[in-house]
């Protein structure tokens, strides 16, 4: 539905990302796209808490990219944070931090925001999800072997709820289980059926 309607009005689609999950998620939409990213400093102002600072850089990668759309292109970025404990947790630097990650989030709540914005030549919209997650207590061996075995330093908060770690240790979902993986589709397909009205 959503791809035809992009179509008619010849808006071609530009994920401004590398990441394969996203990705994935934008064709189990059926939406036709191509990929470019930027590379950015991911770095925001320390007053900004949770959503803000998702919304902050998903719209700083957009504008990274955005002076290189054509007339037609539509520009979707979008940024995960882990909040925790008002913190947040992003993606680890070390096997580490990995460690400590996981066990600051074993046995408690905590929550994803993930923030999705739209951008052509002239405009940009930006909006925010929010899931909560519910972790198990996780012994060490558990945290340890998921590390170990899985690809954890690209994602925030050292995890994939699509992952092993996920299977084993999220007890509860209060919210959307795509915007934990990093993209809340449902309010992405309600972005771009509105920017089509527009």
């Amino acid at each position: 539905m959503i791809a035809e309607q992009l179509a008619h009005k010849e808006i071609s689609l530009i994920l401004g990302s590398n990441s394969p999950r996203r990705a994935a998620l934008l064709n189990e939409l059926g939406l036709t796209f191509s990929q470019r990213a930027s590379s950015v400093d991911e770095i925001y102002p320390k007053h900004l808490k949770a959503g803000e600072i998702a919304t902050y850089l998903s719209e700083l990668k957009a504008m990274a990219l955005q002076s290189d759309l054509t007339e037609n292109e539509l520009l979707i970025t979008s940024d995960t944070v882990v909040w925790c404990d008002d913190r947040s947790l992003e993606k680890p630097q070390s096997t580490e931090e990995a460690i400590e990650m996981l066990s600051f989030l074993s046995g408690k709540a905590h929550k994803v925001y993930t923030a999705i914005s739209l951008c052509d030549q002239k405009r940009m919209r930006s909006e925010v999800d929010c899931t909560q997650v519910f972790f198990k207590t996780l012994s060490q061996d558990e945290i340890h072997f998921y590390v170990s075995n899985y690809k954890v330093m690209d994602k925030a908060g050292a995890y994939g709820i699509q992952d092993w770690i996920g299977l084993i240790g999220i007890q509860e979902l209060k919210g959307s289980y795509f915007n934990v993986m990093g993209l809340p589709t449902h309010l992405l397909y309600a972005l771009l059926l509105d920017w089509i009205k527009d």
